[in-house]
């Protein structure tokens, strides 16, 4: 509980408490902190409880995240009192972007609120990015033509779901349908569930409950990754075709 120990006594200075008034709103003793401080005294879950309240802090982070080495500002905090985490930050002072590749679509599933899991993954810089919190998921399937399998979608973290903008698309990261790429509607208000089109007209349209929906990622950017000849090789015969259509039909 070592980290612990840091942890509490940073959250405590960055707030300007002493260790009396802290123990306070804790509704504990100053001598019962004081030994959580120092490391000589390992809380129940309980308090740990009532200081991740407090704090607004997840217990994985108050236990398994050192907090001196992060900006306590700049924590994204989420529904359920749990946090994004990490927000990295390069020598330059630029966000850094989670990668979420395909083969890691079910570990995300299981360490989303993971920091080690989170910290494990490789990362990218690309400053051009919009104001906010984006991560990187490698996609797999035809469903967003022409968007193609193994592409990746950079997502900026989106914090309501009532912000959801009708016809954009979005990650959208569920309990059962796991990572998918679809363009969403809204339709909380009235069935409190969320409406999942593909671009791809071969793939049907359907529908997602509002409790199933872990986390949304708005749009920001696509990075393709292999130019297939092919692929337009294909589109250049359906327009043959079509022509070829159009002029008997005339």
């Amino acid at each position: 509980m070592s980290l612990f120990s840091d942890n509490i006594r940073h959250l405590r200075n960055h707030k300007g408490l002493t260790q009396k008034k802290l123990a306070e709103k804790l509704i504990i003793t100053r001598a019962r902190l004081a030994k959580y401080e120092e490391g000589k005294s390992e809380p129940p879950i309980e308090i740990l409880k009532r200081i991740a309240t407090y704090f607004h802090i997840s217990i994985d982070i108050l236990v398994y995240v050192d907090m001196r080495e992060l900006s306590y500002e700049k924590l994204m905090k989420l529904e359920n009192n749990r946090i994004l985490l990490p927000i990295m930050i390069d020598q330059e002072g630029q966000d850094q972007i989670e990668v979420v590749p395909i083969e890691g679509a079910a570990g995300y599933l299981g360490g989303y609120a993971d920091p080690e899991y989170i910290e494990s993954l490789n990362r990218i810089n690309l400053p051009f990015l919009p104001t906010g919190k984006h991560r990187a998921f490698r996609i797999k399937g035809d469903s967003m033509l022409p968007i193609r399998s193994g592409s990746f979608i950079i997502g900026r973290y989106l914090e309501k779901m009532q912000d959801i903008k009708d016809g954009r698309s979005y990650i959208v990261i569920t309990r059962d349908e796991g990572i998918v790429y679809k363009r969403v509607y809204n339709q909380i208000k009235k069935q409190k569930r969320l409406e999942l089109q593909s671009d791809n007209k071969a793939f049907k349209t359907y529908h997602i409950n509002i409790e199933d929906v872990i986390e949304l990622w708005e749009f920001s950017c696509c990075i393709q990754m292999e130019d297939d000849p092919e692929q337009k090789a294909g589109m250049d015969e359906v327009h043959h075709l079509l022509k070829h259509i159009l002029s008997k039909l005339d």
